[in-house]
C-alpha cells in the first residue's frame, strides 16, 4: 500500500436512475435498490481503505448521480480541471466539486460553459505518467483536449469512441501499472487503436471480448499491483494473473443500472508529476464556411454528419439562413481533428461538398516537386468530379481536364500558372503537384428543391432506387435524349453484354441508327456477342427468338471473332456485307466511334478491341470529351471507369440489374447522377416506346 495514492467518493445517499442520458439507464428509471446500492458502494470502500487513502464529498439531495466521483474533474498535480457536464442532469455537481477541490488545495481550471468535458471519465492518465490519454465522441469534446494540455503541462492523445454503450473513456479502458493497458478495442475507431497500438507494447495490451466489457471489466481501479473490478471472466483473471495482477471482485451491479462501476464511482486525486513531460497536443482546427441551400439539399447534414464519421468534431460558429425559398444560406464551421492526418481527410471530403477553408484566403496551395515520373509526392491531393480551383501566388487558378481521382499538376507557361487534373501515370519530372488540403476549393452547382422540382433533369437526385417506378425515369431520359440530339449535343453510351442477352441489342442499336448515340465505350464481348447474334441469330449458343440453347452454339463466338479476324477489322466486315444489322453495324454505318477496352478474359480477342489498358483509358477519355449525357447499361467495370473519367456537370444513368453497381456510381454525390435498379433489356424497349410518343422535336415543344 502507498499512503501517497489518495481517492474522493461520494457516498450513494441519493443515488437512484432518475433519468436516461445513457443506454444503460434505459428501462431502470428507479430501478435500483437503493439498500444493495449502499451495501456494494460501503464493499467498494472497504477494498479501496485497505489499500488507498479515500477521502469523501458530502453527497447532495436532487443530485442522484454525484456518486459517480470520476467525473468531478481531472487531477495532475495540484492542477483540477473541473468537468462541464454536457447533460443539464449532471450540470448541477460542478459547483459542489468545485468548492471541495478548492478547499482542498488544488488550483481549479474552468473550460468555457460551452465545451463538454467530463473529467477522469473521459481522461486517463498513463499509469507511468508519460501521457494523458483523453476521449470524445460522446460526452466529452474534442476541443477540450488542448486545454488539458495547456494547463496541466502533459502530451495528451486523442481517442474516438464509437460504441454508445461505452460513452466514457473509462467504460473500455483502464490503463494499468507497469505499462500495462486492459481495453476493449471494438469501442475506438480504427485510427484511435492505431494510436493505442503504437504507444502500447503488443505484449502490454490486454484487450477483452464483449462479454468481459459490458460487464465493465474496464472500469476498474488499479492500485499499484492490485485491480478492483466488478466482475471478469476466468479467462480475463487468468492473463491479469500472468501480468502480475492480483484481481478483487465486488459486485456493483446496482451502479451498472446507471452505466457505471468501480472507476466511475472514484476518482483519483493523487497523480504525481513528472518533470520532463510536457505539454504536446496534436488536435488540430480549421474554420470552414459553406453556401448554397444549406437545408433544402440536406448539404449542412451531411457536412456535419462527415466531420463526425470521420473522426473529428465541429461547433457552429455561424449560421445564416436564407430569407427567402430562392436565399441561399451560409454556415461558418469550426472543424477539430485529433490529428493533421485525420484533419487533411475530412477536409478533402468537405472540400467536395464546396466547403471553403476560410483562412486559405491568405494561403496559397502547398506544391511539392514530381521527382519521379509518373510517381505524386506523398500526401498528394486526390481530384473529384467537381471543378476545382486552386491558390498559386495569391491567385486562384481553374483546374482543366477536371477528373476524379487524379493529381493536380501546376505548370509554368508564358501566361502564368496552369493547374491540369493527370492521372498519375502521366505525371512529369519538373512539374509541381498539390498536397495537403490548403489553397483549394471546388464550385458545386446549387442543390435545391427547386433545382430538383426543374426541367433540368429533375428524377437525378444521387440516388438508387429499385422501386422508383421505372417508366417515369425512361420518360424523362427520353426526353433528355431527345433535348441533346436535337440541340447537337453528345450522347455516350457504355454498354455490357447483358444488353445483347436481355434482348437490348436491338434497341440500342435503333438508337444508334436514328442520332441519339455519339460513341460507344465497351468490351471486347457485347461486339461478339452482337455479331454473333446478327450472323448466327444466338448470344453465347443460345437462339435469341426461341430461348434455347442450339446445338454446337458454344462455339459461335469463337467462329464470329475468327470471320471478323479473317476480314480485319469490323468496319471491313460491314463493308462486305457480313455484318448486316446490329449494334456494331449501325456504329460503322452512321459512323458513331467507338473503343473496345480488352481484358484478360477475352477470347479472340477482335482485331478492333484495344489491348493496351491505358491505349483505352486515353481512347476513352477522348470520347467522354465535350459529353452532355452518359447511358451506363448493364457495364460494372466499364462504367465505373467512365464515371471515374467524367467531371461534375455531364448527366448520367446507371442501368443495371445489381445495385451495387448503382450504387457506386451514385456515390460520386453529384446531382446530375442517377442509378436506376432494373433489366436493361426492359430499360431500353421502354426507352424505345417513350421515344416515339415524342413525335416532335424538343424546341418545337417548348417552343
Amino acid at each position: 500500500m502507498s499512503p501517497r495514492i489518495r481517492f474522493l467518493m461520494c457516498a450513494p445517499d441519493h443515488y437512484d436512475v432518475d433519468y436516461v442520458i445513457n443506454p444503460w439507464m434505459e428501462g431502470n428509471i428507479h430501478k435500483s435498490s437503493p439498500d444493495r446500492a449502499v451495501e456494494q458502494w460501503q464493499k467498494l470502500h472497504f477494498v479501496l481503505k485497505e489499500h488507498a487513502t479515500v477521502d469523501l464529498v458530502a453527497p447532495q439531495k436532487g443530485i442522484p448521480d454525484m456518486v459517480f466521483t470520476a467525473n468531478a474533474g481531472l487531477v495532475l498535480g495540484q492542477q483540477v480541471v473541473l468537468s462541464r457536464f454536457l447533460h443539464k442532469e449532471r450540470q448541477g455537481e460542478e459547483p459542489y466539486f468545485k468548492q471541495w477541490f478548492e478547499e482542498n488545495g488544488y488550483t481549479v481550471n474552468e473550460l468555457p460553459k460551452d465545451l463538454p468535458f467530463e473529467g477522469a471519465g473521459d481522461a486517463l492518465l498513463d499509469r507511468e505518467g508519460r501521457w494523458l490519454w483523453a476521449g470524445y465522441g460522446f460526452r466529452s469534446e474534442l476541443d477540450s483536449h488542448p486545454y488539458l494540455a495547456k494547463w496541466l503541462d502533459i502530451e495528451v492523445v486523442s481517442l474516438r469512441l464509437i460504441d454508445e454503450r461505452f460513452y466514457h473513456l473509462d467504460t473500455c479502458f483502464c490503463p494499468l501499472a507497469n505499462g500495462y493497458l486492459l481495453y476493449y478495442p471494438a469501442a475506438f475507431d480504427s485510427y484511435s487503436n492505431r494510436m493505442i497500438e503504437m504507444r502500447v507494447a503488443p505484449e502490454k495490451r490486454i484487450a477483452i471480448a464483449e462479454a468481459d466489457a459490458v460487464n465493465f471489466a474496464c472500469n476498474a481501479v488499479n492500485v499499484e499491483d492490485i485491480v478492483v473490478m466488478n466482475q471478469a471472466s476466468d479467462a480475463l483473471k487468468a492473463r491479469l494473473r500472468d501480468a502480475g495482477f492480483q484481481v478483487i471482485e465486488t459486485p456493483l451491479n446496482e451502479f451498472l443500472k446507471a452505466g457505471g462501476a468501480a472507476k466511475c464511482l472514484t476518482l483519483r486525486v493523487t497523480e504525481p508529476v513528472r518533470e520532463e513531460v510536457h505539454a504536446n497536443v496534436s488536435v488540430e482546427s480549421r474554420i470552414i464556411r459553406l453556401e448554397g441551400h444549406l437545408l433544402d439539399s440536406g448539404l449542412i447534414n451531411r457536412a456535419l454528419d462527415l466531420i463526425i464519421d470521420t473522426g473529428g468534431s465541429f461547433q457552429v460558429l455561424n449560421f445564416n439562413l436564407g430569407e427567402q425559398r430562392q436565399s441561399t444560406s451560409a454556415a461558418e464551421v469550426k472543424v477539430s481533428a485529433p490529428s493533421h492526418e485525420v484533419m487533411e481527410g475530412i477536409l478533402s471530403l468537405l472540400i467536395d461538398l464546396g466547403a471553403v477553408d476560410l483562412p486559405q484566403d491568405e494561403r496559397d496551395a502547398i506544391l511539392e516537386p514530381v521527382l519521379q515520373d509518373g510517381v505524386a509526392p506523398d500526401d498528394f491531393y486526390v481530384s473529384t468530379i467537381y471543378p476545382t480551383e486552386v491558390r498559386i501566388h495569391g491567385e486562384w487558378v481553374r483546374v482543366d481536364n477536371q477528373r476524379m481521382d487524379g493529381a493536380i499538376a501546376i505548370t509554368q507557361t508564358p501566361k502564368g500558372q496552369k493547374a491540369e487534373c493527370k492521372i498519375l501515370r502521366d505525371l512529369l519530372v519538373g512539374e509541381q503537384v498539390i498536397t495537403d488540403v490548403l489553397g483549394i476549393r471546388t464550385i458545386r452547382k446549387t442543390e435545391s428543391r427547386e433545382l430538383r422540382n426543374s426541367q433540368e433533369f429533375s428524377f437525378m437526385s444521387s440516388g438508387v432506387s429499385s422501386e422508383r417506378r421505372v417508366e417515369i425515369v425512361v420518360e424523362q431520359v427520353a426526353w433528355e435524349l431527345r433535348k441533346i440530339r436535337d440541340a447537337g449535343g453528345k450522347v455516350v453510351v457504355t454498354a455490357g453484354p447483358v444488353v445483347i442477352h436481355t434482348g437490348g441489342g436491338e434497341h440500342l442499336a435503333r438508337l444508334i441508327r436514328e442520332g441519339y448515340v455519339q460513341s460507344l465505350l465497351a468490351g471486347n464481348a457485347i461486339a461478339v456477342h452482337d455479331m454473333e447474334q446478327s450472323i448466327m441469330g444466338t448470344s453465347l449458343g443460345m437462339d435469341m427468338k426461341r430461348g434455347v440453347a442450339v446445338r454446337g452454339g458454344h462455339r459461335h463466338h469463337l467462329k464470329i471473332i475468327n470471320t471478323i479476324r479473317r476480314y480485319g477489322s469490323i468496319a471491313k466486315a460491314v463493308e462486305a456485307g457480313v455484318v448486316k444489322n446490329g449494334i456494331m453495324y449501325e456504329c460503322v454505318t452512321n459512323n458513331v466511334p467507338f473503343v473496345l477496352a480488352g481484358s484478360i478474359r477475352d477470347d479472340g480477342p477482335l482485331p478492333d478491341t484495344q489491348m493496351d489498358l491505358i491505349k483505352a483509358q486515353e481512347e476513352y477519355a477522348q470520347q467522354l470529351k465535350g459529353t452532355d449525357m452518359i447511358l451506363m447499361l448493364s457495364s460494372m467495370l466499364h462504367s465505373i471507369g467512365v464515371g471515374n473519367m467524367t467531371p461534375s456537370g455531364v448527366k448520367m444513368v446507371c442501368v443495371d440489374i445489381n445495385p451495387a453497381v448503382v450504387t457506386k456510381l451514385s456515390d460520386r454525390g453529384s446531382i446530375e447522377s442517377v442509378g436506376v435498379v432494373t433489366d436493361v433489356g426492359l430499360f431500353l424497349s421502354l426507352l424505345i416506346q417513350q421515344l416515339d410518343k415524342l413525335t416532335s422535336p424538343y424546341h418545337a415543344v417548348v417552343g
